[in-house]
């Protein structure tokens, strides 16, 4: 998801977001503990989505105080 996708979304929706990202990143560590993922790279691109998430809804959260 790009910067942009994320600016346009509400607070509450990023939060939600947030959610569903922290549980798919579970999901694929999990995966990738038992047998290897095709791709790897999936964990750290979901990793840096949710830092993305997080940062914008601080800056949101900042802003609107």
């Amino acid at each position: 998801m790009k910067v942009e996708e994320i600016r346009e979304l509400s607070v509450s929706e990023i939060a939600e977001r947030i959610e569903t990202e922290t549980a798919a990143l579970q999901q694929l560590e999990l995966n990738h503990a038992t047998s290897p993922l095709e791709n790897p790279m999936q964990i750290r691109h979901t990793r840096r989505n949710i830092a993305r998430l997080k940062t914008i809804l601080s800056q949101k959260q900042q802003t609107e105080k």
